[in-house]
């Protein structure tokens, strides 16, 4: 009898800690399981392709595919940091270039707002701009596009080198409040002046407000573009700019 009451009393002790370990563990498990996963577009992996005819010197920065499709890009929202540059081949009389050709993957869900620094550079002696919204191979071609917690107020650019120069006020940046919507709406404006052969791209308006875009985050996704009508010297060309929409989610 006294060997049933010791079964009796290790039986109970041991229900007990089995319940115990289900109350440590059991919930810990169910917290772990209910975690949500990131959205599937978190990270924007923005693709700068420039090109330039052969031979000459004029170059195009696209991050969009063109409206035409003869220059593709490979700019997108996903779960995962694009491991390489995508651009497409050019038009046969423009081809890809380097060295201000880059990719940058940013984290959309490290900090309320993507601070996009339109950096635009000029050669007096070629007569031609360079848009670069990526850092390129360098720090003088860098720009300063990131996410944060803050908005930023003024444009980081590197000061350029050689032959080109920053011009500041075509250069700006843009904090766009990523709790707006779920689109990123990245909108291409595509220039050209006739009289000196160069194109002007832009993704933000210029700092001097001569050149606007629609680049914006919003609930809705874009199916058009909105460009400004340039300045007089540089007009719009229609066939090369864009809209793309690209979604978090």
């Amino acid at each position: 009898m006294r060997h049933q009451g010791r079964i009796r009393k290790w039986l109970a002790a041991a229900a007990g800690a089995a319940a115990l370990l289900s109350v440590l563990h059991g919930p810990a498990a169910t917290a772990t399981a209910a975690q949500a996963p990131p959205p599937a577009g978190n990270t924007l992996n923005l693709h700068q392709c420039v090109y330039a005819p052969t031979p000459g010197v004029d170059y195009m920065t696209m991050l969009v595919p063109s409206l035409d499709g003869r220059f593709t890009t490979g700019t997108n929202t996903s779960a995962t940091a694009d491991r390489s540059l995508s651009c497409g081949g050019g038009d046969g009389n423009y081809t890809p270039v380097l060295p201000w050709a880059a990719l940058e993957s940013l984290d959309l869900g490290s900090g309320r707002y993507l601070n996009l620094h339109q950096c635009v550079y000029y050669s007096d002696l070629q007569h031609d701009h360079l848009t670069v919204i990526v850092p390129g191979r360098g720090s003088e071609w860098s720009a300063g596009t990131h996410v944060s917690n803050t908005p930023d107020t003024q444009v980081s650019c590197g000061p350029g080198r050689g032959l080109y120069y920053l011009v500041p006020l075509l250069s700006s940046v843009k904090a766009l409040d990523l709790t707006a919507g779920r689109y990123l709406n990245l909108q291409q404006c595509q220039y050209y002046s006739s009289r000196l052969t160069d194109h002007f791209t832009t993704f933000l308006p210029s700092g001097d407000g001569r050149f606007t875009t629609g680049t914006k985050v919003s609930a809705t996704a874009d199916s058009s573009y909105t460009c400004g009508a340039g300045d007089g010297n540089f007009t719009l060309v229609p066939l090369l700019s864009a809209t793309k929409a690209l979604s978090r989610t």
